[in-house]
């Protein structure tokens, strides 16, 4: 199963924050995730992005 590494965006300030892997064939959706962002200081929701 290859792993492919995908980068989350803030939803706000639209800083690259989080790192994370996951298999594009299982899950072709881009994902969306609450999580902390230390620029906004606040939990935003963050994007997958390329």
């Amino acid at each position: 199963m290859p792993q492919d590494i995908i980068t989350f965006a803030c939803g706000e300030c639209k800083r690259r924050n989080y790192n994370s892997t996951k298999n594009k064939k299982q899950n072709p959706e881009k994902l969306e995730l609450s999580k902390y962002c230390k620029f906004c200081r606040k939990r935003t929701k963050h994007k997958e992005i390329k």
